[in-house]
């Protein structure tokens, strides 16, 4: 098939993209865009870590969960988006850049809302965003056919939710809470109805990158942490030795973590609707995992130079649990259905004693140990191209 000709306001007709289309990768206002979402994760990241670190355990995950949804969610749609209708027109381009501009103004509103409750700049950053992608989708809608209902149902549903909530803010706070539960229900409704009536096409390969190049980013966020733990025993003779130690153990575990998302053939993943939707919005948690991870590190900074209230074993928590629950996301979404019975045995085994750990001595060292076993499982069942994975005759890709 031939690409569509720009029009006179030098704008390409937007019509699916062939799921099939050989070589397709992601572009570089993808990898652009994805730059701003490093910011946004860093501050929500951040601002978990003072408050777990304060012993305000329970406010600080509620918010990062809330904080996280937007940043994730924004960034999924528009990831779903670009694999069906990516057009790099002018008109494309400019939408995703005031996208970029709202992840920014989200950004600068995540303190306000960890510490002050407040979530106006939250929920007015987000708004632009998702208007952004009102104004696409209207573009899409132009197709023919089944694409072009499911258009005018993304369009029409978000043009809803954000109306909502933007009400919502006048709702006082507890109600606010309540309307918040109903409305990120909504968003998640939205695709699932509008793909029930028109699928759009995607392309498994090009999702499946995207979705590792953001696991990349929020992993990345765990060396900075690392770096952070060199950096301040820079500054504290007492505690040189195990913060550089926490250093060496935090790259181990990132390092490990990377080696298991990467090991099963994610595309493969992704053959249904059903199965989209597991994975797409099963990476909530894997991704506020891994971004949690860099939190709990910089707690037990915390703890060891005296900064921090929590125990020791509060702190260790903090850590081994966004672990524990990375790698239990990876296996249940991408690498149980291809793994046969020893993988499928030691990772979500492995993922149980490191959620555990902090009742036993020297955790982060033990979370360490365990996380080299299960990649040395996976290396032992790694197979060979050609060979069968799971009876399913797969071979993981590296």
């Amino acid at each position: 098939m031939s690409a569509p000709l720009p029009s006179r306001f030098r704008l390409v007709p937007m019509r699916p993209r062939d799921p099939d289309e050989p070589g397709r990768s992601a572009s570089t206002l993808e990898l652009f865009f994805d730059l701003v979402f490093v910011v946004a994760v860093g501050v929500a990241s951040a601002q978990l870590h003072h408050q777990l670190s304060e012993a305000h355990i329970a406010n600080g995950l509620v918010n990062y969960l809330i904080v996280f949804f937007g940043i994730w969610w924004a960034w999924m749609n528009f990831t779903w988006f670009a694999t069906s209708f990516d057009t790099d027109d002018w008109l494309y381009r400019v939408l995703t850049i005031i996208q970029m501009g709202g992840v920014l103004v989200l950004a600068s509103g995540i303190q306000p809302a960890f510490e002050e409750q407040d979530y106006s700049v939250l929920v007015f950053a987000y708004v632009v965003m998702r208007l952004a992608m009102v104004a696409q989708w209207l573009r899409a809608s132009r197709s023919p056919g089944a694409v072009h209902r499911a258009a005018l149902l993304y369009a029409g549903g978000i043009m809803v939710v954000q109306a909502l909530w933007l009400a919502a803010l006048l709702l006082p706070g507890g109600l606010f809470l309540v309307a918040l539960v109903i409305l990120v229900l909504a968003e998640l409704a939205v695709p699932i109805v509008a793909e029930r009536t028109g699928s759009t096409p995607w392309h498994p390969h090009h999702v499946t990158e995207r979705y590792g190049l953001f696991t990349l980013i929020v992993l990345g966020e765990s060396l900075l942490a690392s770096a952070n733990a060199i950096i301040e025993a820079a500054h504290d003779d007492e505690a040189i030795g195990p913060l550089i130690g926490l250093a060496g153990l935090a790259l181990l575990i990132t390092a490990a973590l990377w080696w298991i998302y990467f090991w099963p053939p994610h595309h493969t993943a992704i053959s249904g609707f059903a199965s989209s939707l597991a994975y797409g919005y099963g990476h909530y948690v894997i991704f506020a995992a891994a971004a949690a991870l860099s939190a709990g590190i910089e707690v037990q900074i915390d703890v060891l130079t005296h900064h921090s209230e929590l125990s020791s074993t509060a702190a260790a928590f903090a850590t081994t649990t966004p672990i524990a629950v990375f790698i239990f996301g990876v296996w249940l979404l991408a690498i149980r259905r291809h793994a046969d019975r020893w993988v499928n045995t030691v990772v979500p085994g492995g993922a149980f004693l490191v959620l555990i750990d902090p009742v036993l001595p020297v955790p982060i060292a033990l979370t360490a140990v365990i996380l080299v076993t299960v990649v040395a499982v996976l290396v032992w069942r790694q197979p060979l191209a050609g060979e069968r994975v799971g009876g399913k005759g797969l071979s993981p890709e590296r």
